[in-house]
Formats: C-alpha cells, sequence, structure tokens
C-alpha cells in the first residue's frame, strides 16, 4: 500500500528569525482541486477537505521547524481532534488557498484554525479547527515540545492574537431545536 505523502515531504524548514514579521494568519499552502479529489457530485469529495488542511498543518509544521529531521529525533506533532465546516464546493482545477492562525497552546498542545479559500474570487469554502499534541513516538505518549518550538508558537500567537476568534471555535455539533 502506498503511504500519503505532503507537497511538502522532504522540503525541511528555513531557518526561524525572531526579528521577522509574522503573518497574520499566516498563508503557507495553496493548491488547485486535483482531478483526483473530485468526486461523483462533479466536486472536491469531503475526505480531501481533510487532506489539503492536513498539507496545510504540515506547511505550518515546517513554519515552526518541525520537519523530517525533527521527526527522526523520535518526536512529532499529532492531530487529536478537528471539526470541519463545508461551505461551498470546490471544483477540479480551482486554486485553493489555505490560512492558518494558532488560537492558543501549551507545552504539550496546539490549537489551530484554518481556512480555504477560492485562489481567485476568495469565497470561504471551508474552515477546520484543530487539537494538536506532541509526540515522543519512541515512548507513544505526549511529551512537551521542546524551547525552540514552543518560543516560535508563542510569537506566533502572540502576532495571531489580534484577530478575531471566529465563530465557529469551539462549537459542539448537533441538531438545534
Amino acid at each position: 500500500m502506498e503511504r500519503v505523502v505532503t507537497p511538502y515531504e522532504g522540503s525541511g524548514h528555513r531557518p526561524w528569525d525572531d526579528a521577522a514579521e509574522i503573518p497574520a494568519p499566516l498563508r503557507l499552502h495553496r493548491t488547485p482541486v486535483s482531478p483526483s479529489w473530485v468526486d461523483y457530485n462533479g466536486h472536491m469529495s469531503e475526505s480531501c477537505y481533510l487532506l489539503v488542511f492536513g498539507d496545510s498543518s504540515d506547511a505550518f509544521f515546517r513554519y515552526l521547524g518541525i520537519d523530517e529531521q525533527y521527526r527522526e529525533s523520535g518526536r512529532s506533532l499529532y492531530t487529536v481532534e478537528t471539526h470541519i465546516h463545508n461551505r461551498r464546493e470546490a471544483a477540479e482545477g480551482e486554486p485553493l488557498e489555505l490560512s492558518l492562525r494558532v488560537l492558543d497552546h501549551d507545552a504539550k498542545r496546539v490549537h489551530v484554525f484554518h481556512e480555504m479559500h477560492h485562489g481567485e474570487t476568495g469565497a470561504l469554502l471551508a474552515t477546520a479547527e484543530q487539537l494538536l499534541v506532541h509526540v515522543d513516538t519512541n515512548l507513544g505518549r505526549s511529551s512537551e515540545m521542546p524551547d525552540e518550538i514552543q518560543h516560535r508558537l508563542t510569537a506566533i500567537h502572540q502576532a495571531h492574537a489580534a484577530l478575531p476568534i471566529p465563530r465557529t471555535v469551539g462549537r459542539p455539533m448537533g441538531i438545534r431545536r
């Protein structure tokens, strides 16, 4: 069986610059809708929205300094929860632009929010709220992130703190009566 490969696999990460301005939100991933992502309804299949959000997360990990070398050291970030809100359809070939903001973090966890927009019209297509946990892959359990990663997360979180919290963050799913 073939394993899933992100578009950023093998690209490493760029060095962190404490003096560099941190965009709010981060815009690290864009991609056209692949023909293999289109379902029998003629638009992007629901599972592929998660795939694209995952690729956006991988771009974010590399922004933080988490790449293959980091993972080879026995550490990684794992997704433990995701809430996706699908707003509009995307058809084959249409451009997607992703943004990500850090909502919160502590020594072991990161709470992020993604937005997927149409790359030409700017229409909001979907959002994803995710909780990530830092893991010691050798022990198979959560672990504290190294100081340099926590430092970078703090800087990103501070840059993103001025952004309004999206209405969907933290909302439970259910049928309202």
